[in-house]
């Protein structure tokens, strides 16, 4: 799974996502692996708390 944000996330902010590694580009992209639907929705929720819109959302087939 990516995740792509519009923003540049402190180190405090990617330790609330401990499952997914943050890069830093032009965006941030979160990847990692996702058990369900129902954690894929927690942590766009998440996202969405903290103030931090998403650009993209991609699966990866297994």
């Amino acid at each position: 799974m990516l995740i792509r944000v519009d923003a540049e996330l402190t180190d405090e902010l990617s330790g609330a996502f401990p499952h997914l590694v943050a890069r830093t580009q032009r965006a941030t992209t979160l990847t990692g692996e996702m058990a369900d639907q129902q954690e894929l929705q927690g942590v766009l929720n998440l996202l969405s708390s903290l103030g931090i819109s998403v650009i993209e959302v991609v699966a990866f087939p297994d």
